[in-house]
């Protein structure tokens, strides 16, 4: 397994146990392999019981990352660069995008669509990079995305939470 994927299934599993204890949950369930969900760029159904007693579910898109001395997110713009597949921060139907530097087991909550908004508008003074993805023997392709100051993103962002867990 490369270390790409043993990041994102720490991140899946830490998040979905970090649901799994609050108090409001109902059910959490891991659709990252549902072609539905798969295709709106969501990992996961959080079944909440409001305040109201109503039952609501919010689908969130994890992204784990190791990368947390940098002080950036990585927003990726472009998924597969030959294919000119769109990058899932510019797509996802997620109410959340969870952040979550595995190493620091750091939490960043970034509400969606307003991050994307508010990425949109300022896209262009952030740098771009492109990183290869293995998916195969010697194969790979180009992811691209910015490189955005996370102080950036926690000050002119309404509703960005970051917790320890």
């Amino acid at each position: 397994m490369n270390r790409a994927s043993e990041v994102a299934k720490q991140a899946a599993a830490d998040i979905e146990a970090l649901l799994r204890r609050q108090s409001k949950t109902v059910d959490v369930i891991n659709v990252e392999n549902d072609p539905i969900y798969r295709e709106k760029d969501i990992d996961v159904l959080w079944i909440v019981k409001t305040e109201e007693g109503a039952v609501k579910t919010i689908g969130i898109e994890i992204k784990g990352d190791r990368w947390h001395k940098t002080g950036n997110y990585f927003f990726e713009t472009v998924s597969n660069e030959e294919k000119g597949t769109p990058g899932c921060f510019m797509y996802t139907e997620a109410s959340f995008i969870y952040y979550y530097f595995v190493e620091e087991r750091e939490l960043h909550i970034l509400p969606m669509p307003a991050t994307r908004d508010w990425f949109k508008k300022n896209e262009e003074t952030f740098q771009e990079r492109k990183t290869s993805t293995p998916v195969g023997r010697g194969e790979h392709y180009v992811t691209v995305g910015r490189l955005v100051p996370r102080h950036r993103v926690t000050t002119e962002v309404a509703g960005v939470k970051i917790l320890k867990i």
